[in-house]
């Protein structure tokens, strides 16, 4: 039983499962409001993958890359969570919120250049999570772990368990994705 217990000089060299992963904890939650889309369904995610990945605290520890593995658990909760939400039954009130976002866009952009209190920050976080919720969550994976994370293809193809082909594939599919809404968009507003 005096084995059961680690002795004070062995936890000091070992960072514990929750302080690893309280670590990560930011970057997860950023990601997280990525594929979730929302703050509230953000956090959803992130305790879920908390949950998932506490059950079996050796795994990840012993993960090369802890980050990694997080992440894959995060895509996969919000994944499932966004198929479980698709069987659902849909509620009005959708429009109001996408209203909502290009109003916040309309007033971010008259910023002077200066310090704005990360007023702009803010807005194009806002804005990747509107364009990111336009793809699916393979490609949203796939850009975030490249596009933001610095990640290249093949290292995101291992992380996401795919072939390096269909993580090219996906993320090639979602950048044409987002420029041709972008230009979309931009026809739309010089048509105004």
């Amino acid at each position: 039983m005096a084995d059961a217990t680690p002795s004070s000089a062995s936890s000091a060299a070992s960072p514990t499962f929750d302080e690893v992963f309280c670590g990560l904890l930011p970057r997860l939650y950023r990601r997280a409001v990525m594929l979730a889309g929302s703050r509230q369904s953000a956090e959803d995610v992130a305790h879920e993958a908390y949950l998932r990945l506490a059950a079996r605290p050796q795994r990840f520890l012993a993960h090369p890359e802890p980050y990694a593995y997080a992440f894959t658990a995060v895509l996969n909760v919000a994944r499932d969570a966004y198929r479980k939400d698709r069987r659902q039954v849909l509620v009005d009130g959708l429009e109001g919120v996408e209203e909502a976002g290009a109003d916040g866009a309309a007033a971010g952009t008259g910023a002077s250049g200066g310090w704005d209190g990360g007023v702009e920050r803010r807005h194009a976080e806002i804005e990747a999570v509107r364009l990111l919720g336009r793809l699916s969550h393979r490609q949203a994976g796939i850009v975030i772990l490249v596009d933001l994370d610095g990640y290249t293809i093949d290292q995101a193809a291992k992380i996401m368990k795919v072939h390096r082909g269909t993580a090219a594939r996906h993320r090639a599919r979602a950048l044409d994705r987002l420029r041709a809404y972008l230009v979309e968009s931009e026809h739309g507003q010089a048509g105004r």
